[in-house]
């Protein structure tokens, strides 16, 4: 969430920000609780100071009379700071309510608009010719039986699926590639729960309720089924303060992530591309405050450094204020070329990075030491996708196709794969 405190002294920027997203916070009514929330606390220390100096003054000797007075009057003032107590943590609780509601600032560069007016920054390889006609992920799937959907939909229902063969190779070689780029990174790996409270997720400013939510939540138990290892990994350091030496803290964490998809249909959910369980490896960084916006552009070279690597064609794009999720400042996609997608093939988003500041770690109360003043100050926060084990397969799939109806295997995979093609498979 936002610093209450900024609401005031900042508000034509925080509802610029509303505006440019397209988000509609109401600001006046937050800096109003704000204002109401201050007064009471101001009003509940000046009550806790008259309470005070009334039991001070009963430590002196007092007539049986002048007792009884002071005990009456002490269970008044008792009942006083009760009340204001009460009255503090109501507006507390309305003040948060709409603090919710209100999303992360935006960078001053990030480009205006909706999903379509991104910021293309840079480009990367150039997308393949096929001298032979391209298949698309779910027909190599099929021809070299690496995929059934229809036996995950007898299981679990649509969008659930079973890997098969070397399908699970690539699989588990994606991820032990992206892990060791990242140890060579100097991150600190993870194999990280798939589940959290509800708290924790709302705190990484994900709405784990109602009818639009993206967040499993497990029936009789409060915990939620993870979409993404940002939110376990982030909920490391709630409630704690570490020292500034220690920064910037770089995690690595491999988890199971579950998406309810709501509201997702139509050409861009076929296949792997939008389902409902992967297995992701998540960059996540904690930082000090004037170091984040580097560690955003590290994220980003890092993720190109691995999709270079398998040899994939990409796109970099500076993603638009209104297609922004709520806490973050500013955020980059790595969009894969993908022959099998559209006529002809299209770009579809295989990493995301994002710089969120403070606006997850006020929430989590995750704070550092700093070293100078030894105040204790809120970190940064900044996450990025190294592979997500349903979009990165899709464009490897398609990218390597041969015509004998084989894929071959990148030569930097292949140590991790332990092959240099798959199939092709007899007639």
């Amino acid at each position: 969430m936002l610093d209450p405190r900024i609401l005031s002294e900042r508000r034509a920027e925080v509802v610029e920000s509303c505006r440019k997203r397209g988000v509609e916070g109401n600001v006046d009514e937050a800096i109003a609780h704000q204002e109401r929330a201050t007064a009471l606390q101001t009003e509940l220390n000046e009550a806790n100071r008259v309470r005070n100096e009334h039991q001070k003054a009963g430590k002196r000797p007092l007539s049986q009379e002048e007792r009884e007075t002071h005990v009456e009057e002490g269970r008044r003032l008792k009942a006083r700071v009760a009340e204001i107590e009460g009255q503090y943590a109501e507006a507390r609780e309305a003040l948060f309510s709409l603090l919710a509601e209100l999303p992360n600032l935006i960078h001053p560069d990030v480009p205006v608009g909706g999903e379509n007016d991104f910021r293309e920054i840079r480009r990367w390889g150039e997308p393949r010719r096929f001298d032979f006609a391209p298949r698309d992920h779910l027909q190599i799937g099929e021809d070299l039986d690496l995929l059934d959907f229809e036996a995950g939909a007898r299981v679990a229902g649509q969008k659930w699926y079973f890997l098969k063969n070397e399908a699970v190779l690539l699989e588990l070689g994606l991820q032990r590639f992206a892990l060791d780029v990242l140890l060579d990174e100097g991150f600190t790996p993870y194999v990280t729960p798939d589940v959290a409270r509800p708290e924790i997720v709302d705190g990484l400013g994900y709405n784990p309720r109602g009818p639009e939510t993206q967040i499993y939540s497990i029936a009789n138990h409060d915990l939620c089924l993870v979409g993404t290892a940002e939110i376990t990994l982030g909920g490391m350091l709630a409630d704690t303060i570490v020292e500034e030496e220690a920064l910037p803290l770089k995690l690595a964490g491999i988890s199971h992530c579950f998406r309810t998809e709501a509201g997702a249909h139509g050409r861009e959910s076929k296949g792997l591309y939008r389902v409902h369980q992967f297995t992701k490896v998540e960059m996540f960084v904690f930082s000090r405050p004037e170091d984040s916006e580097a560690m955003h552009e590290e994220l980003l070279r890092i993720e190109e450094r691995i999709f270079q690597a398998l040899e994939i064609p990409y796109r970099v794009i500076d993603i638009a204020s209104g297609d922004l999720g709520a806490p973050a400042w500013r955020k980059y996609d790595i969009e894969a070329w993908m022959p099998g997608r559209g006529e002809g093939g299209e770009w579809g988003e295989v990493t995301s990075t994002s710089n969120c500041t403070d606006y997850q770690t006020r929430r989590l109360r995750a704070r550092f030491r700093r070293a100078a003043t030894r105040k204790n100050e809120l970190l940064h926060s900044v996450n990025g996708t190294a592979v997500a084990n349903s979009r990165a397969p899709v464009a490897l799939l398609e990218n390597h196709q041969q015509a004998d109806g084989s894929v071959r295997v990148p030569k930097a995979l292949q140590p991790y794969v332990g092959r240099d093609a798959i199939g092709p498979r007899a007639g």
